[in-house]
């Protein structure tokens, strides 16, 4: 096997295809999570865009990070440095989850005593609980990436080593058939895993698989709409349709990403740069707009949601990446963990 001084020359080089893909999923991300939890009376229709995005956008994400692990060296390494690498992979991931975690906890249990709150936190124990434990009821959900990341990051290498490719795509499928409890995001890191083992596999073999992404792109959109539709008619049941949409979305995004007509956009790169402040803090800035606007009697509503919608979109974006360039920047430590 000869990837190894490939894979070092490709962690030197900046992939603007990886990042115009980042920013192209980020923007979905965000997309998802202005609404939290039901629509506001009159805007019941977004549960069908919204479902949609659900359906693969969260898979695409995990399949460009295992894309970069490979290519960054993050797979292939001896078992000796194992330590060392998750040693350096909680501190990127697990400090930012625990800490979030807790800035979002604190500031829901004061805020939601004046203004509107989503997912409203039961109480500074309960919440703790609910953050790391009993993480279907977390008060900060949307910071599951972050952990269901680092298993990814920690329990792929030794699966490689031990069997390669294919044993990393056989041991994501046997994940996805497993149904554990909601307890550390073992749910969420079992319907995910094998999107990252995708990214290892595709990103491993890329000089033959992205030129097939780009050539067909016409054949992977129309099973990927082919998958979404199924997804939405309810012909998926359970994990079929994550596992349907998710793969099918892999080269029709990415051949897309790769494409000339993508390559003249300027905001998919402009947004890739900073996915992980726009993921850290989306939800929070939407938080706060959206409790802004209705104390302005802007209602949520079906005919709010049109103000509501777009506003949250923006702020979404616009307040991480402000908070990025004017604060974050100017503390190493925090620069250092949101790039």
């Amino acid at each position: 096997m000869n990837a190894e001084p490939r894979m070092g020359q490709a962690a030197r080089e900046r992939r603007l295809d990886l990042d115009r893909a980042k920013g192209f999923a980020i923007l979905l991300v965000v997309a998802g999570h202005i609404v939290a939890a039901a629509p506001p009376p009159g805007a019941e229709w977004w549960d069908w865009p919204r479902s949609a995005l659900y359906s693969f956008h969260m898979p695409f994400f995990l399949y460009l990070s295992g894309y970069v692990a490979w290519l960054s060296g993050g797979i292939v390494f001896p078992a000796t440095d194992a330590p060392r690498h998750a040693a350096r992979r909680a501190q990127r991931l697990l400090v930012p989850f625990f800490l979030l975690g807790l800035i979002v906890l604190l500031g829901k249990l004061l805020a939601q005593e004046v203004v509107h709150v989503d997912n409203r936190a039961s109480g500074l124990l309960s919440g703790l609980r609910d953050l790391v434990v009993t993480t279907e009821d977390s008060p900060a959900t949307f910071i599951w990436f972050l952990l269901v990341l680092f298993l990814c990051s920690v329990l792929a290498p030794p699966v490689w080593r031990a069997a390669g490719v294919p044993g990393l795509l056989g041991a994501g499928l046997v994940l996805l058939a497993l149904d554990p409890p909601a307890l550390f995001y073992l749910d969420r890191f079992a319907r995910h895993a094998l999107f990252f083992a995708v990214g290892v596999a595709v990103a491993r073999h890329e000089t033959s698989l992205l030129p097939v992404f780009v050539a067909w792109q016409p054949a992977w959109w129309a099973a990927f709409a082919a998958s979404l539709a199924a997804a939405l008619a309810g012909w998926l049941p359970g994990d079929w349709s994550l596992l349907a949409c998710g793969i099918t979305a892999i080269p029709a995004l990415h051949g897309l990403v790769r494409g000339a007509g993508f390559a003249r956009l300027s905001w998919p790169l402009a947004l890739g740069r900073y996915t992980m402040a726009i993921y850290l803090f989306n939800v929070i800035a939407i938080g706060v707009v959206k409790a802004a606007l209705i104390a302005m009697g802007v209602p949520w509503t079906g005919a709010g949601f049109v103000i509501h919608a777009p506003v949250l979109l923006l702020a979404g974006i616009a307040l991480p990446v402000l908070a990025k360039r004017l604060v974050l920047r100017r503390v190493p430590v925090l620069d250092r963990m949101t790039d």
